[in-house]
């Protein structure tokens, strides 16, 4: 599908510079992919937000730190 867009020109030379003859749709394709790509992620990060507070308390409360620790060595996949 084809789209229209805006972008200024020191913005366009830029993605020139960068992208390389002829790949400037490509460029803008992975940049609007990485773009929703970070959104979601964002967007999943707020609506889960608070979520562990309201179920706790939890086992890595007194010391988180010995928690992950005790999680890596418990894990046969892991090295050490």
């Amino acid at each position: 599908m084809r789209m229209h867009i805006e972008l200024n020109d020191d913005l366009v030379a830029e993605v020139d510079r960068l992208a390389g003859p002829r790949e400037r749709s490509a460029f803008v394709r992975r940049a609007v992919i990485k773009a929703l790509d970070d959104a979601r992620r964002a967007e999943a990060l707020r609506s889960s937000a608070g979520v562990l507070r309201e179920s706790g308390p939890h086992e890595w409360d007194d010391d988180p730190a010995a928690w992950v620790r005790a999680g890596r060595h418990a894990d046969a996949r892991r090295a050490g």
